[in-house]
């Protein structure tokens, strides 16, 4: 069994909010041309609603006994991912505790099929993190040691309608993972706190959108049917990021 996360920070968590999302983001320097939004069903008629295209995903979920077990089968057989080079995907490892919220957000900012160089800003915050390089654990030392990732983090946490836990230790039950397609067009799963990423075994052109493929769809509706346990229908939520509304 892989042992246990070992986290050098421990961040209050960040509420389910795709305005929280988005103003994070911003001040992390995503392109102000974008936003999160919520997805509040898969049904074509609401997705009709919604900007296009969607360049990346987060699903938010509940931590059920079922998904720990299945996710600890999973990365048992699994190697570490270092990172090296011309990456398909970026991918950050979680060293922050209760900060899934976050990594969702920079992996939704990092990829997308075009690279960070798109979404992200020039010298803001991320940019000057992903500066730092390249390999897996210089990005985890970005991370735990940048302090304007921290206040810029802390001032959007504390918005929430939620109130925070006294303790920012207090695990929290719920975690968010992105779907982002790489810059081979390959879709992946992008969990900090899993061995690094997931391939999903889907390819999609460079500008096809994610909400407008089924199989991207289907993927969505049976990650809720599987951490679905008796009567909890409770706490699933998807936000895409897409572009900004103009008017």
């Amino acid at each position: 069994m892989a042992s246990p996360t070992k986290y050098v920070k421990h961040f209050i968590p960040l509420e389910s909010n795709p305005s929280l999302f988005t103003t994070l983001a911003h001040k992390l320097g995503l392109t102000c041309t974008l936003n999160f939004v919520d997805i509040l069903t898969l049904t074509p008629d609401t997705l009709a609603y919604v900007a296009r295209p969607a360049t990346a995903l987060i699903f938010v979920f509940p931590t059920t006994p079922r998904y720990e077990a299945q996710k600890a089968e999973f990365d048992a057989a699994r190697s570490d991912y270092t990172g090296a080079g011309e990456e398909d995907v970026v991918w950050f490892k979680q060293t922050i505790n209760n900060a899934c919220g976050l990594y969702g957000i920079l992996h939704a900012m990092c990829n997308g099929g075009h690279g960070p160089s798109v979404h992200v800003e020039a010298g803001s915050t991320l940019d000057e993190i992903l500066k730092k390089g390249t390999l897996v654990k210089q990005r985890v030392q970005a991370l735990e040691t940048s302090q304007e990732l921290e206040m810029a983090y802390e001032s959007v946490a504390l918005l929430g309608d939620t109130e925070p836990p006294q303790d920012a230790e207090e695990e929290v039950d719920y975690h968010y993972v992105a779907i982002v397609k790489g810059n081979s067009g390959e879709l992946y799963e992008l969990d900090g706190d899993s061995k690094g990423p997931i391939q999903l075994g889907i390819s999609m052109g460079e500008e096809e959108d994610l909400l407008a493929d089924e199989r991207v769809l289907g993927i969505m509706r049976r990650k809720i049917d599987m951490e679905q346990e008796g009567d909890m229908s409770w706490g699933f939520n998807i936000m895409a990021l897409v572009p900004r509304d103009k008017t």
